[in-house]
This record gives structure tokens, sequence and C-alpha cells, in this order.
């Protein structure tokens, strides 16, 4: 028996989805503006390609950028929490709070402050991608052995050499997975922030197609948002796996390390 690749088999597994998807619509009878078949959908994506096409344009770009102010922002903040106690006691349950509070019934909030531009729904995206970063890399610097630490000061590392060389790397695996859960919640975040308030982009075109009961071309529309957010989240994959080869994940993915 043949081994397939992991992305073969996901692949396999995606088909055979949208296989059985098609043959129940068509053998159920289900009504288009029910649940329409994914040759349906596929159908309605071409014809339509261009302005699903310009709305994912618009709607990326708050995406990218909530994502990376949110990346670059959680790291910068969980170190100085890290590293500091007094920052651990002020900053942290402040960061809990707002993490509480529901980002959809504050969105109105940031249209009167900001305006109808993209500033309030790259903050929006940033709000709802921050705290898996914050959370994941204060878990990540911390976690290191204090018998590790002491092997590296034991050889006359300085303190900024320690932290590139010893505790940077040990902290990359759980950094990554919650850069990866900020990367998935991105896209949803964008198209929130669409919902509120906008006049383009796919939560405006979902909003509109579902008001028209227009079920297949609001699928159409979420399956290009979820590629948004699958590329997305590949990219952050890649990054892991080309900045940590060497830690067990990456090597048990890969098939070096037989798995559980």
């Amino acid at each position: 028996m043949l081994r397939l690749w992991p992305a073969s088999r996901s692949t396999l597994g995606f088909v055979a989805f949208l296989a059985i998807w098609e043959a129940a619509s068509r053998l159920l009878h289900l009504p288009d503006y029910i649940l329409p078949p994914p040759s349906a959908i596929l159908l309605g994506g071409v014809v339509r390609w261009r302005s699903l096409l310009g709305a994912a344009y618009f709607t990326a770009q708050p995406m990218l950028a909530g994502f990376v102010v949110a990346v670059v922002a959680g790291v910068a903040i969980a170190l100085a929490i890290a590293f500091s106690r007094t920052m651990q006691a002020v900053v942290y349950p402040l960061l809990v709070f707002l993490q509480i509070v529901p980002k959809i019934a504050v969105a109105p909030l940031f249209i009167i402050w900001f305006g109808f531009g993209m500033t309030p729904k790259v903050l929006l995206v940033f709000l709802l991608s921050f705290f898996p970063v914050v959370v994941q890399a204060i878990t990540a610097f911390r976690s290191i052995e204090v018998e590790l630490m002491e092997l590296a000061r034991s050889t006359g590392a300085g303190r900024l050499r320690t932290f590139w060389m010893v505790q940077l790397p040990h902290a990359l695996p759980a950094l990554f997975a919650g850069i990866k859960v900020a990367a998935a919640l991105s896209a949803t975040a964008a198209v929130v922030a669409e919902f509120v308030a906008s006049d383009r982009g796919l939560g405006y075109l979902l909003m509109s197609y579902n008001g028209d009961l227009n079920t297949t071309m609001s699928f159409a529309a979420i399956f290009v948002l979820s590629a948004m957010g699958l590329l997305l989240y590949g990219a952050v994959e890649l990054a892991e796996r080309l900045a940590i080869p060497w830690h067990v994940s990456r090597r048990r993915a890969s098939g070096e390390v037989p798995g559980l």
C-alpha cells in the first residue's frame, strides 16, 4: 500500500467531505437557499470572481495589519511581563480584563472614535488576535528550566546572549502556537469588523447576500474568507518549519519521529 504524504491525505479528506456534501444536496433535493451543493457554489464564485477578489483584497488589508501588530505588540508586552514582576502585577490583569470584554459590543465605539476608515477594523483584528500571542509568549519565556539558565551563565554568557541563544529558541515552539491561533482568529475578526460598518469587503458582501437569501454566494464568500485564513495560517506554519526544524513537533510532523 502506497504511503500518502500528509498534504495528500488532507486533500483527500477535504475532497471526500465535498463529495458527501454534493451527494447529500442532490439526493435530498435541498433548495439552494437552504444548502447549495459545492458545484453550485463553485460556479457562482467563478461567475462573480471579480467582486469576490476585490472584496477579499479589501478585507485582507485590516486582517494582515491587525495580525502583524498583534504579534509584534504581543511578544513585546509578553517579554516585559515575563521578566518584570511589576509589569505582571500591573499590566497582566488589565490584559485579562480587556480580553473578557466582548469585542463585538465595543466595535461600534471604535466607529465613533475613529470613523469608518481602516483604523477601527485594524484595531478590532488586533484586539481579537492579541491575547493568544501574549499568553503563549509569557508561558514560553517563563517555562525554561532553571538548570539550563544556570548552565548558560556558567559559560560566561551575558543576559542578552543568554536570551538569544537559550531563552528565545526554547520559547519559539510555544510562541508559534499562539501566533497560529492569532492567524486563525484574524480572518474572523476582519469580517466581524466589516459587519459593524463597511461598504466593501467580504463582510459587506456576506450581509448583502444573506439579505437577498443568496445562500450560494454567501458560501462562496465564506470559502474565500476561509482560504485567506488558511493561507495566513499556512504562512505561519512555514515560518515555524524554517525557524525550529529541530523541534520534536516539526520532526514528528515530517515523519522523522514516530507519532504517539
